[in-house]
């Protein structure tokens, strides 16, 4: 045994001789009856202190619980703001329309068939198109995730999503524009809007009619992409992806919106 345990020993042996000294003091003032009604009042109000102390544990027992709760609910909040931020940085620039769906890879026409077949029928008795209806712009679905992946590498080239989804937004944009034009009366149109719309007429076609179609030179008016070899790329893969189709004739090659 060292000093130490030897220390201790000793501390322990006195303080037990000390609570046998104070516990025959005590005896020997219970014997006394004046002082033993002193000391029934201490017992009550030692007891009353252990069941407040007991009140007190079961108290932090409690509130060390709910710590443990809060902490596994601050573990939980941060993964959602993780996520959250991982969204953020992540969220592409164009996002589909809800209830796009991407393309088949296997075939173009599925694809059309479709669309034609999820299209609800028309009612039996509907009178004539309403001039707000008619004057409604048609605009391209930009090019989902799965559907830049089914174009086939050698079409693609080093072009990336963002890149083909930044040319679908310039295509609505002419479109925009042009059939706002197209849709105005022509008495309400400036003389340049007047050579503009009488233009569009004459672009017209009986595969186009009724149907919204864009030319290069629409790019050119009203948007700031370059129609170049690059450009023609991504009218093919917009084609692939059952965006549009072309119409050819009269020197010029018509892009309809599907």
């Amino acid at each position: 045994m060292n000093h130490c345990e030897l220390e201790e020993v000793t501390q322990h042996i006195n303080n037990k001789i000390s609570m046998i000294k104070r516990l025959l003091e005590l005896r020997a003032v219970a014997k006394d009856p004046d002082k033993r009604g002193t000391l029934l009042k201490i017992e009550q109000e030692v007891a009353a202190i252990n069941e407040l102390l007991d009140r007190f544990e079961r108290y932090v027992g409690q509130q060390r619980d709910l710590l443990k709760h809060l902490k596994d609910l601050e573990g939980f909040f941060q993964e959602d703001v993780q996520d959250a931020h991982h969204l953020k940085n992540n969220t592409p620039p164009h996002m589909p329309k809800r209830g796009q769906q991407a393309a088949p890879q296997g075939g173009g026409q599925v694809a059309v068939q479709n669309r034609q077949t999820d299209a609800p029928p028309a009612p039996q008795d509907q009178g004539p198109p309403r001039k707000t209806q008619r004057n409604q712009i048609k605009e391209m679905e930009f090019i989902t995730v799965p559907e830049f992946d089914s174009i086939p590498p050698y079409m693609k080239g080093r072009l990336t999503y963002d890149q083909l989804n930044a040319a679908v937004q310039s295509i609505n944009t002419a479109v925009t524009s042009k059939y706002k034009i197209f849709h105005q009366s022509v008495k309400a149109l400036s003389s340049v809007s007047r050579t503009l719309h009488q233009r569009f007429k004459e672009q017209e076609t009986k595969d186009t009619k009724g149907q919204f179609f864009i030319v290069e030179q629409d790019i050119r008016e009203f948007t700031q992409l370059k129609v170049d070899k690059r450009f023609v790329g991504m009218l093919n893969m917009l084609r692939h992806c059952q965006r549009l189709k072309e119409v050819r004739g009269g020197g010029f090659t018509r892009y309809i919106l599907l």
